[in-house]
């Protein structure tokens, strides 16, 4: 395996930046504004959801991390898929990554539009998005630290709220607040655990499944970690328990305080849990928060994104150009594409409704139909470790980190992961999107088999 992007890419990430970028890649918007459509979908048993899922995460991580810990390069997973695969796996796992982040880039500047109307409601929703992306383009562009720096501190914005949060519902569910009556847990089977049954847990499912999506972009960064090794391990060690107890937390105090039923009738759960203990700017507070995710979500995007392409100019599949670095060490070319890309969408999102009034939901289409191409790295990560281990089992005899259970452990949870791809079919909302994702992949595999077959 090359390891000539390592010796460009500067390691600048601290064990600091990595634990907080593991964190920040997977707690975003999804938390904040999609809790109470997974709710209404399957009630209370939401919370076996999240930690099924986090559970088979969980497994994946620690596939990644096994690998990772004998070869700890930039776009890890690609990589992976290449040498232990075949070189069409590791393209279509780049670009599935770069079409995932551009797609989530272009939500993100959107809704940090819609929730800076807030404060200033007659703010063309446009322009915070622009602002977003170019701010965002040059602190990617200063330096990978930077780029750290800023994840950072976005992450910690949103784990201080949720923990905030959690605290504050903990007091009511135990004690009461201002009059009001302690809640126990009792709203969390009292009005039924599972609401639409077998087929809507199924459903949720695959919703919470997206909502984790972004949990290796720690492989992503692996070239650019100080001691890399020690940091991988320690991100992955603790990341899944920490994104559990966030997720599962967060949401089993929303469930005990509303009765499931109800949550749609109150407007968002975090703004009425800090009401409900005098917190008057409650709403402005967790509006802050999620325009914070939503910046996080697109740095996130652009830092991942722009890698991938740095890795696919690496591979000759990409112009040369993509590759050059500027004097921080930072592939400029690949981060500037990607801005480009993510502005386009946003201009896109402001002239198709003018032209065409079901632009808008075209674009939900496209925007959903990147579970799809975003579960690719898992699928790749889980087969590249069952291969990685028959090719180096002279340098498993006293690794520290192995992949518990494998290769059992690997085949259970692509059966797992192909369960809720079929749900997503049988499920009209995703079913539209799961095939635009199953085209794009169709199409990149065509394209590849045409333009590089015969470098194979």
């Amino acid at each position: 395996m090359s390891d000539n992007n390592e010796e460009k890419l500067e390691r600048k990430l601290s064990a600091r930046h990595m634990k907080m970028i593991a964190l920040g890649g997977t707690i975003g918007v999804g938390l904040f504004m999609g809790a109470k459509s997974t709710i209404g979908w399957t009630g209370p048993s939401v919370l076996l959801d999240y930690a099924i899922a986090g559970l088979f995460l969980y497994l994946i991580m620690r596939a990644l991390g096994e690998m990772l810990y004998v070869h700890p390069v930039t776009g890890s997973f690609s990589q992976f898929a290449s040498e232990y695969l075949h070189p069409v796996f590791g393209y279509l796992t780049a670009w599935s990554n770069v079409f995932q982040y551009i797609v989530v880039g272009i939500s993100e500047v959107i809704a940090i539009g819609t929730y800076m109307q807030f404060w200033w409601p007659h703010l063309p929703s446009w322009l915070p998005g622009i602002i977003a992306i170019i701010f965002l383009c040059i602190a990617n562009l200063v330096s990978v630290s930077a780029f750290g720096e800023l994840e950072y501190w976005f992450a910690l914005v949103k784990v201080v709220t949720i923990i905030a949060m959690i605290i504050v519902g903990l007091v009511i569910i135990v004690f009461g607040f201002n009059g009001i009556a302690p809640t126990g847990i009792s709203n969390i089977w009292s009005h039924g655990f599972f609401a639409n049954g077998f087929k809507g847990f199924f459903f949720a499912l695959a919703i919470v499944i997206a909502s984790y999506q972004g949990i290796e972009l720690i492989g992503v960064t692996a070239g650019e970690a100080e001691n890399p090794k020690e940091t991988l391990v320690k991100a992955i060690q603790d990341t899944i328990g920490r994104i559990l107890i966030f997720y599962i937390g967060a949401i089993f105090v929303i469930l005990s305080i509303y009765p499931w039923d109800k949550i749609n009738q109150i407007g968002s759960p975090f703004v009425e849990t800090f009401s409900q203990v005098g917190i008057t700017a409650a709403a402005a507070i967790i509006n802050f928060v999620v325009v914070t995710a939503a910046l996080s979500g697109s740095n996130s995007g652009i830092y991942s994104a722009s890698r991938m392409e740095f890795l696919l100019s690496e591979e000759g599949q990409l112009p040369k150009i993509f590759r050059k670095l500027n004097r921080h060490g930072v592939p400029y070319v690949s981060v500037i594409s990607i801005s480009l890309g993510i502005l386009l969408g946003l201009l896109l999102n402001v002239l198709l409704p003018i032209f065409f009034p079901s632009a808008n939901q075209i674009f939900v289409y496209v925007y959903s139909s990147s579970v799809l191409p975003g579960m690719v790295p898992w699928v790749i990560i889980l087969l590249s470790q069952i291969r990685f281990r028959k090719q180096h089992a002279d340098k498993l005899t006293n690794h520290p980190f192995k992949m518990p259970l494998s290769p059992i452990s690997n085949y259970v949870t692509l059966v797992f992961l192909a369960i809720t791809l079929i749900f997503m079919f049988i499920n009209p909302a995703t079913r539209i999107p799961l095939i635009i994702g199953i085209a794009f992949l169709l199409i990149m595999t065509i394209l590849y088999f045409v333009k590089f077959h015969s470098k194979d």
